[in-house]
C-alpha cells in the first residue's frame, strides 16, 4: 500500500460539478442536490483500501453527527474496477449496506469527476461552504493504519465546526493520505 497525498485544490474553488450513478438506489445523484444546506462534503473512497478501511467508521460517526446540523455528505469511487474489481459498483453497494453510509455512494466510471476535482488517493476529503466554495481539503485526522494515532476525526470535525461557526477557513490544512486513485491506462 502505496502512500499517495491528496493535491490540495486551492481553497475558495467553486465545486466542480457532476451527475453520477448512486450504486445503492441506483438513481442518478445530481451535486446540485448538495447545496442548499449549511455545507457539504465530497469524499474520494473506494472498497479495497487500507487507508479508507481504516476511517471508514469514523466517517460514518462523521456524517450522522453533521448531518442533522445541515452539512450533506457524498461519498465517489473513481477506481479503474477493470484492474481493481473489487472497487466494482456491486462491491461498493455491498461495502455501503454493511458500513450503514448515511450517504450516496457514487460510481466515477470514466474518472472526470475524480479528474476535475484532481483528487489523488482514497480517502480525499472536500469540505463546501454553503455557497458551493471549497473551504477544507485534506485528512480527517493524523490516524493511519498501524500508526498508533487514535482515530477521532478531528481535523475534519474542527474544519466543519469553524465553517459551521462562521470562522474563515482553518489556516493549516494537512493533506489527505491514502492509496492513489487507480486510474485507467
Amino acid at each position: 500500500m502505496a502512500l499517495t497525498e491528496s493535491n490540495m485544490m486551492q481553497l475558495g474553488t467553486r465545486v466542480p460539478a457532476f451527475i453520477l450513478p448512486d450504486v445503492v438506489s441506483g438513481n442518478a445523484f445530481d451535486s446540485e442536490k448538495l447545496q442548499g444546506g449549511k455545507g457539504f462534503v465530497v469524499m474520494f473512497l473506494c472498497v479495497h483500501c487500507p487507508y479508507v478501511i481504516h476511517v471508514n467508521s469514523e466517517l460514518v460517526n462523521i456524517a450522522n453527527e453533521y448531518l442533522e446540523k445541515g452539512i450533506s455528505f457524498v461519498a465517489i469511487s473513481s477506481n479503474d474496477v477493470e484492474n481493481y474489481p473489487d472497487d466494482a459498483p456491486d462491491y461498493m453497494r455491498i461495502a455501503a449496506k454493511v458500513l450503514k453510509y448515511p450517504f450516496p455512494y457514487l460510481y466515477d466510471e470514466t474518472q472526470e469527476v475524480a479528474r476535475a476535482y484532481d483528487a489523488a488517493c482514497t480517502p480525499d476529503i472536500y469540505l463546501f461552504d454553503q455557497d458551493a466554495n471549497l473551504y477544507y481539503r485534506g485528512r480527517i485526522d493524523g490516524s493511519r493504519p498501524n500508526n498508533d494515532v487514535p482515530l477521532t476525526g478531528e481535523d475534519l470535525r474542527n474544519a466543519i465546526d469553524d465553517l459551521l461557526a462562521g470562522n474563515h477557513p482553518p489556516e493549516k490544512q494537512y493533506p489527505g493520505a491514502g492509496c492513489n486513485i487507480k486510474w485507467k491506462k
